[in-house]
């Protein structure tokens, strides 16, 4: 399977939360136990994906009774793999960049480089009313989750770091040992024009929730074109819901089934809570401000990507979110092991195909242009 730094990455979504990634009771053979989660990301590392999203939470809901903690977790599937990079969620607030710094840093050396970070900058009202931390407005989430990324790359590569923002205040720190090169890269998420605008300024990477390939389009050319504006390049990676079956028939039934067997309570408590995050925006929307119930079934619109088909399908879709500039697909399953084991033995390898027939028809075009 042949790779090269212009193939679209593969990542998937770390269930170190309880509960799996559809809020259905339907059967989910997923577990948020380590020794499930070791063997995960084994299989996922030998199935061709690139990237593993740990996710943060503090407080039980929609299911999520359980959840581990994110920095430690992914050090251990770090430990347990050798070439597979964990995006560890950080949520600043609970977290203070100078912690945050030290502990990457540190993983960072035991893992080769191998780490990432995920700056969440908070959808969820009662989980930080539970633990005590301040609620800020939507936009100066953004600005506090900007000062943090600022505060991390100056941290990471400055000696005798000096910073006055108006949440984070440093004076002559200097942390040794820094991470080795390249830096760790950073990803942030979030649909708002605060976290568009963000993400074109300092992210590394914007992670949206999923989309069709038109609405996902419009998305890119806004960051992309901000973010030249700004001198800054950011790459795309777009949250789905991957169904691989051998028959579409089939595919379409476990979405059927998944759907059908939804949580109603506790998806309308979901709706509820993203509903309050979108009206808090300037513009009175957010992530899931034109979702619908079934969209809402999965957490992070994973279904609109519509990665729900046989192989074929499916690489094709992936394919086509790449010609209009997504650069990784983050992927979320109904039984991880299994599914992570398929994908990777029967989807991925079509894209790469897909790939190479395209980059080949182009340089045959390039040719014929001289």
């Amino acid at each position: 399977m042949t790779t090269n730094d212009s193939s679209i990455k593969f990542a998937y979504w770390v269930p170190n939360v309880s509960g799996g990634l559809v809020i259905s009771k339907i059967e989910q053979r997923t577990s948020w136990d380590i020794g499930y989660n070791k063997r995960l990301a084994q299989i996922a590392e030998a199935s061709g994906f690139d990237y593993a999203l740990s996710q943060i939470r503090f407080t039980a809901g929609y299911g999520a009774e359980y959840q581990h903690e994110s920095v430690s977790f992914s050090h251990a599937l770090l430990e347990a793999t050798t070439k597979l990079k964990v995006i560890a969620a950080i949520l600043p607030g609970p977290w203070h960049p100078a912690v945050v710094a030290k502990q990457i840093a540190t993983i960072n050396h035991l893992t080769e480089g191998r780490v990432a970070v995920n700056i969440v900058s908070g959808w969820f009202r009662g989980e930080f009313a539970a633990i005590g931390e301040p609620w800020l407005d939507h936009d100066e989430r953004y600005r506090r989750s900007e000062e943090f990324i600022r505060v991390l790359r100056g941290i990471w590569t400055e000696d005798n770091f000096n910073f006055r923002g108006d949440f984070y205040r440093f004076t002559n720190y200097s942390l040794k040992p820094k991470p080795i090169d390249p830096q760790p890269e950073i990803f942030q998420g979030g649909s708002s024009r605060a976290a568009r605008d963000m993400a074109s300024r300092v992210s590394d990477w914007y992670f949206t929730n999923g989309n069709s390939v038109e609405g996902i389009k419009a998305q890119v050319d806004d960051i992309r074109a901000k973010a030249k504006a700004n001198g800054h390049s950011v790459k795309i990676g777009v949250n789905a819901f991957a169904i691989a079956r051998d028959t579409e028939a089939e595919a379409q039934a476990v979405l059927k089934d998944i759907i059908d067997q939804a949580n109603p309570e506790a998806v309308h408590a979901f709706a509820h809570e993203v509903a309050n995050a979108g009206k808090a925006s300037p513009e009175r929307e957010g992530n899931w401000a034109k979702s619908t119930f079934e969209d809402l079934v999965q957490y992070n619109d994973g279904f609109k990507t519509n990665l729900i088909g046989t192989p074929q399908q499916i690489a094709e879709r992936i394919v086509a979110l790449k010609d209009v500039g997504v650069d990784l697909v983050l992927l979320g399953f109904l039984h991880f092991q299994e599914e992570v084991a398929y994908f990777g033995k029967h989807v991925i390898p079509l894209v790469r195909e897909l790939e190479a027939k395209a980059e080949a028809k182009a340089g045959v075009r390039v040719q014929a242009a001289e």
